[in-house]
């Protein structure tokens, strides 16, 4: 175990609707709040650099309208923002974990330079965080990491789960809340429903993405887990966001 205690709330945290390649589809940007019963906080994913709200020309800088463009993107999107919904700021996080190093989920990283990381051992051996096509603008914080290889209990209700394909050190997660209810965050090893019909096209192991996907199948079906999916577009309006708890 990394923390004491155990897991009693999951909040989804609305970090920005995308348009992919000019309308090809509209995904959310979901990060995840958790919060145990020793008071500890957890942040899953951190969505975009906080400075693509007051730098308009920075997405362009990095080459992100190759793929697409934040849509009114607003300061409660911010990971800052998204915190304060729940009357909490960067400095109240605890833990990050981070399920892998692309844009849309380290961007906010260097806020939470004071909170340990916990990733997988072969993302974090990137020199800097892949982020986005050739773009390395981010370096990873000076702070402690905690880098696993294997499934990995956080705390009571919550386990991580390496899920290789996506990227290579990609990592998911199993949370178990107090009434027994449990959900699956399976960041982009499950990117939309889709991908497995699509063979995981835009995986970087096609291969290992899929594996992947019939593991985290195979464990919503033993465990009666919800899948909540990276960015599945007919999903993600249906989310309840922070404030609400799931």
């Amino acid at each position: 175990m990394i923390l004491p205690g155990k897991i009693t709330r999951l909040y989804v945290l609305d970090l920005g609707l995308f348009e992919v390649r000019g309308g090809e589809r509209l995904i959310g940007i979901p990060g995840f709040l958790l919060e145990t019963d020793q008071g500890a906080r957890i942040l899953f994913d951190t969505g975009f650099p906080p400075d693509y709200l007051t730098d308009p020309d920075r997405p362009a800088r990095e080459g992100l309208p190759a793929f697409g463009r934040l849509l009114d993107f607003n300061a409660n999107q911010t990971a800052t923002g998204a915190l304060a919904v729940l009357g909490l700021t960067p400095a109240d996080i605890d833990l990050v974990i981070l399920s892998h190093g692309h844009i849309d989920h380290v961007g906010s990283l260097p806020l939470f330079a004071h909170a340990p990381i916990v990733m997988t051992t072969i993302e974090r051996a990137d020199p800097k965080p892949s982020y986005f096509g050739k773009a390395r603008p981010i370096d990873w914080p000076d702070t402690t990491y905690h880098l696993i290889d294997a499934d990995t209990p956080v705390c009571n209700g919550l386990t991580l789960i390496p899920t290789p394909g996506h990227t290579p050190g990609h990592l998911s997660a199993l949370v178990t809340l107090p009434d027994g209810r449990a959900v699956i965050l399976a960041a982009d090893a499950i990117n939309r429903i889709s991908e497995p019909d699509e063979s995981f096209a835009d995986a970087v192991d096609p291969d290992a993405a899929m594996k992947s996907f019939h593991r985290l199948d195979a464990l919503a079906k033993q465990s009666g887990a919800t899948v909540i999916y990276g960015h599945e577009p007919s999903q993600w309006p249906h989310l309840p966001k922070a404030p609400t708890p799931w």
